[in-house]
């Protein structure tokens, strides 16, 4: 028999995203809130992540809004030393587990389902039981599974697998790595670099590993990640810097040189130009580590699999030792063949995306902000315009203009605007407001950043165009 239940807002996935949107509304209205999930614990996709990942950049500015992330530490050694700590995966999903146990259940107005698969129209079933449940809906649904996040433990392979082969997911890497003699990462995402990394960090020889890289990277330099008033120079300045580059580009290659000159940008190989662009952030400890690898196959993608080594769809055979360990890394972050925008409130449907990408987390509060403050979709909707995730370095150009023409509307909304510069997980409004334009230094990267914001945002459009023609 199907369990009716009634809630004001039925919010599908308790990811990042999720749970950012529901703890601002929490704070700003009176809503009661179903969330619903086919994990068995809060934090979405973080539950199947591999055991030594961590997040790209500081903790500080990740996760929901009324709850830090991390002590706020500096790490003394390894390859992020002299950063800000990167939380690793057990932490983000303990720290999940806590705002679901600790602050949404305990306020009375939140029920949680997990081990439970959504069906539509307000409808799920409990994956364990087979338990159906429908929801009276008094507002909206809300929709945080957008991104389609995916991971290698969960995806399924475009390649084929001979039986006598071992392929795994990165999550078995630390436990099988020491029966084999020899290692081959697949995919050329942060993943592949994350294991990789891993490799080397843990005493593997650089010559037994071979990386099968379809594309090479462009990578932030984490040093411009570090949202404090310690970092100013580095943060801010790298944002001037940027402003600077954007504005001063003659082309879409000249910019990302530009970019590469003053350090916002890393690249591995540097006799590569790379074609990919996916917001991963990295330190130049690990860059130093990734480019001890010198067997760096960039044949296109895998085929197939088998005891002999490689074969690419291209049909290129690469062969491979024995006893070699293949570690899939090609499951893609986001799947960006499904990522069309569509408006983020609808009558009955809110469908929360990316308003200030790489930050998936100020991008679900702030939708729940604009939804409990605002009166109309309309006057919502020109406040939340969805942003997409770039794949390259001509559609960076649109990402990085989708952010600033946001960041400019709200500008124009001071109670909005202050909402958004005291916020945590902006990460950076609040350094700039605080910081002492006495000092000199500061005054100057203020005035660069001042300076070239107009003339970056129009030669932008200007490159967008001309990369289109």
């Amino acid at each position: 028999m199907m369990k009716q239940l009634e809630a004001d807002y039925l919010v599908i996935g308790t990811g990042a995203v999720g749970m950012a949107f529901v703890d601002t509304l929490l704070d700003e209205s009176e809503a009661t809130v179903i969330m619903v999930d086919n994990h068995h614990l809060p934090g979405g996709h973080w539950n199947d992540s591999y055991p030594y990942v961590r997040l790209h950049q500081p903790s500080h500015f990740y996760g929901v809004t009324s709850t830090p992330l991390g002590s706020g530490a500096i790490d003394q050694a390894g390859s992020n030393a002299g950063y800000y700590e990167l939380a690793s995966g057990a932490e983000v999903q303990a720290y999940f587990e806590q705002i679901m146990r600790q602050r949404f259940l305990p306020s009375g107005r939140v029920q949680y389902f997990s081990m439970s698969e959504y069906d539509g129209d307000g409808k799920f079933h409990n994956m364990m039981s087979g338990q159906e449940f429908a929801v009276q809906v008094n507002k909206r649904i809300v929709d945080s599974t957008y991104f389609k996040t995916s991971v290698p433990s969960r995806h399924v392979r475009s390649y084929a697998v001979s039986d006598d082969v071992k392929c795994i997911a990165p999550n078995e890497l630390p436990t099988l790595a020491p029966q084999f003699d020899h290692f081959c990462i697949l995919g050329a995402g942060k993943t592949a670099m994350d294991a990789g990394v891993w490799l080397l960090d843990n005493g593997s020889v650089a010559d037994n590993v071979s990386w099968i890289c379809p594309r090479q990277s462009w990578l932030i330099n984490r040093a411009v990640t570090q949202g404090s008033l310690e970092f100013f120079k580095e943060s801010i300045g790298g944002f001037a810097d940027q402003m600077e580059a954007v504005a001063q580009a003659t082309s879409v290659d000249d910019l990302f040189d530009r970019l590469e000159a003053c350090g916002f940008m890393l690249r591995i190989d540097k006799t590569k130009r790379p074609t990919m662009f996916h917001f991963a952030t990295i330190s130049k400890g690990e860059v130093a580590q990734l480019q001890r690898i010198e067997n760096v196959i960039e044949q296109g993608r895998v085929q197939e699999i088998n005891r002999g080594g490689l074969t690419m769809q291209n049909g290129i055979q690469v062969g491979m030792p024995e006893n070699t360990l293949y570690i899939d890394c090609t499951a893609s972050a986001v799947d960006f063949s499904s990522t069309k925008t569509r408006p983020v409130y609808e009558p009955d449907l809110i469908t929360i995306q990316g308003l200030r990408i790489p930050n998936p987390c100020l991008s679900g509060a702030f939708t729940a902000y604009v939804e409990a403050r605002y009166d109309s979709d309309e006057e919502r909707n020109r406040l939340c315009q969805p942003v997409n995730l770039p794949d390259d370095q001509t559609s960076w150009l649109k990402t990085t203009l989708g952010n600033m023409m946001n960041q400019g509307t709200w500008a124009g909304e001071p109670e909005l605007n202050r909402w958004v510069q005291n916020n945590r997980l902006d990460g950076f409004a609040g350094v700039i407001r605080r910081a002492d334009l006495t000092i000199p230094e500061n005054a100057a990267i203020m005035e660069k950043l001042n300076v070239n914001v107009m003339p970056a945002i129009v030669n932008l459009q200007k490159l967008i165009a001309e990369s289109e023609c």
